[in-house]
């Protein structure tokens, strides 16, 4: 019996992606009390701090920061081709970017599918040592989410069990505009609450 070789643009997801999550819109239950953040839902729960990333120059919100279970979840959502995955191609890319900042890196299987564990540098202000970060991608219909999973959910296997679930619980809002592969889904300040 020989053995299949997956193709590198077929999706990756977890087989029960539609009913487990991260869920595409048209997934998601419509009633739950989503915080609205333009390209991503987030379900709020207890001891969740959320933080926009925005890019200094064009003021633009280019990544949700979720803290969680003494961890942080760093997550973007990607616009993807209907029928081809992005996370094979994007997880060579962090391969040799995290190699050529100095870093060290291995993929493995993990609950979401093939992830990367890495030891990145830490930013010069905090010292010189590596800091453990988990690089999580799942591709859905016409998106790809990004996670980047650091603290105690790097390496503790009750944290990443609870910062894998939240990762799960997002819903991804493609919308019908068309997008190039590869730009990221516009994301946007969420609601105060009492406005519509």
């Amino acid at each position: 019996m020989t053995e299949e070789i997956t193709p590198p643009t077929s999706k990756s997801a977890p087989e029960d992606r539609s009913s487990g999550g991260p869920f595409d819109e048209a997934e998601a239950n419509p009633v739950r009390p989503y915080i609205d953040l333009g390209g991503i839902k987030i379900l709020p729960r207890e001891g969740l701090n959320l933080r926009l990333e925005v890019e200094e120059q064009t003021k633009r919100i280019v990544a949700v920061g979720l803290d969680y279970a003494d961890s942080s979840l760093q997550v973007q959502p990607f616009a993807a081709p209907r029928t081809l995955g992005l996370w094979h191609e994007t997880r060579m890319q962090l391969v040799d970017q995290v190699r050529q900042q100095g870093g060290r890196v291995e993929e493995r299987e993990g609950p979401l599918g093939k992830e990367l564990l890495a030891e990145v540098p830490a930013p010069a202000s905090e010292g010189s040592e590596l800091r453990l970060a988990r690089f999580v991608g799942v591709d859905g219909p016409r998106w790809f989410l990004r996670g980047v999973i650091g603290g105690a959910a790097a390496s503790d296997p009750d944290a990443a069990a609870q910062v894998e679930d939240l990762f799960r619980s997002i819903v991804v809002v493609r919308g019908g505009t068309p997008m190039p592969p590869r730009d990221l889904i516009p994301l946007k300040m969420p609601a105060s609450p009492g406005t519509p």
